[in-house]
């Protein structure tokens, strides 16, 4: 017979949220280990919002860091692994906001920036707008490198290929561009096919492939180098709004204002999972988590979910509320923050959208408490992007524009922002936006200027 004291480490595990810590003998040492996850113009519906889906105690435990108890016994307390492992420095405390700082206002456009991209290298901002032209400037200086002209109507997307040296963008005029970076040329041969407005675009991880998705209600798959179509999903209903690659690039998920999101093989063109809400409200906006497991999803109910897709028919696990959103295609994006003491990476992550109200909200992905709210623009964020710290750039930072058509970029700071007001864990940081140096390299004739800089340098936020 069995030993009482064996038991299955399934059944362990499974008592593991349930039973009292048991004492352990002195043959045994309890584990340290814990385990650790890491995240990598539309009129709106009438929704309702019954429940929030990820309050149940298995998200809670997902999301959640356990350590076992350790005994109460005091037989062991004076041996030699218990006295190093009380001598150990708890590890830090997470933060409970981010300290995001006004650093440079770029201005030029002279319609309403619908799309901002920094480069895979943060060397670069491409920036999108209704007026039909595309800028890149410089993310450090905010200096402006070039301007590309060549789409006869509003520019909707822009994407970079991995090597930051090819931009991609998608225009109301049903076409596709490729540009080169280094010379501000566009590549003779556009991409044609679609036959309503190209809204969303994405480069595979390898630069070889391009998904595009458009008010046609489909979904292109693109050879890059033969500029032509490989595959046509009749993916949605209604308009696609957007549409991603995995971190692999196996997969591609697509969302419509039908309230659905899609995941396709890339490889056969199969639907494999479809997700949608109860609410079935128009999603806006969809990107893989870095990671590759998860799926963040903006819709017109003023929130943005977290999809698990992978596990089951998919489930939503996190639901970010604060912003206003119930007219615009808002997008947002990913960001990391708290430095682990011992490797100097990021260990936690946040989520960062706009707002129709003129704000941009940061959220912490697990916790969903909003880290820090920026203010700053007078319309409403319709872009916002993300650049975490490392090579040339020594903090992260977040640029963001919409309809007021400047583009702001926020300097991640070690020294705690000037709180007007406190909102939960988070703060809300207001200044005046007249105060802050433009982009001096705008043209002089363009309307966005507003302040009517002098031509000069470009200097930060101080």
């Amino acid at each position: 017979m069995a030993s009482p004291q064996k038991r299955s480490r399934e059944a362990t595990e499974d008592d593991y949220d349930d039973e009292p810590p048991r004492k352990r003998s002195n043959s045994r040492s309890p584990s340290n280990r814990s385990p650790s996850y890491h995240l990598a113009e539309r009129p709106a519906r009438p929704y309702s919002r019954d429940r929030d889906v990820d309050d149940s105690a298995d998200e809670r435990r997902y999301y959640s860091r356990h350590t076992p108890s350790r005994s109460n016994s005091n037989s062991n307390s004076n041996s030699p692994s218990r006295s190093r492992s009380q001598s150990r420095t708890p590890p830090p405390r997470k933060p409970t906001s981010l300290n995001y700082i006004p650093h440079l206002i770029l201005r030029g456009h002279k319609r309403a920036i619908s799309c901002i991209k920094f480069s895979p290298n943060g060397t670069w901002i491409a920036s999108a707008s209704a007026d039909a032209t595309i800028k890149i400037w410089s993310s450090s200086t905010g200096a402006l490198e070039h301007t590309l002209e060549g789409h006869l109507a509003g520019v909707n997307t822009l994407t970079w290929s991995p090597d930051s040296t090819t931009l991609a963008s998608g225009s109301d005029d049903k076409s596709i561009r490729l540009w080169d970076v280094a010379t501000g040329l566009a590549h003779p041969t556009p991409l044609i096919g679609h036959h309503n407005y190209v809204y969303s675009l994405a480069f595979s991880p390898k630069g070889n492939m391009l998904v595009s998705g458009s008010y046609d209600e489909a979904v292109f798959l693109w050879d890059v180098r033969a500029a032509r179509v490989m595959r046509s999903l009749p993916a949605h209903s209604d308009p696609i709004s957007a549409v991603d690659f995995v971190r692999d690039g196996t997969l591609i998920v697509s969302c419509s204002h039908d309230g659905l999101i899609r995941v396709w093989d890339t490889s056969t063109g199969q639907c494999l999972r479809t997700l949608v809400h109860e609410d079935n409200a128009p999603v806006t906006s969809v990107r893989f988590s870095p990671n590759g497991k998860y799926i963040l999803a903006h819709t017109l109910d003023s929130c943005i979910r977290l999809w698990d897709y992978a596990n089951g028919k998919g489930k939503c696990v996190k639901t970010y509320q604060g912003h206003t959103n119930a007219k615009y295609s808002l997008s947002g994006a990913f960001g990391t923050y708290g430095p682990c003491p011992t490797t100097s990476t990021p260990q936690f992550a946040f989520v960062a959208s706009g707002s129709e109200e003129g704000s941009i909200i940061l959220w912490d992905v697990s916790t969903k408490n909003i880290l820090q709210r920026l203010h700053g623009h007078d319309d409403a964020v319709l872009a916002v992007d993300t650049l975490a710290s490392g090579g040339l750039n020594s903090t992260g930072l977040i640029a963001s524009g919409g309809l007021d058509r400047t583009i702001r970029i926020w300097k991640a700071s070690d020294v705690p922002v000037a709180k007007e007001e406190s909102e939960g864990a988070g703060n809300k940081y207001k200044y005046d936006g007249d105060s802050l140096p433009t982009n001096s390299f705008a043209g002089a004739d363009s309307p966005a200027l507003g302040l009517g800089g002098t031509p000069g340098m470009s200097s930060p936020v101080r």
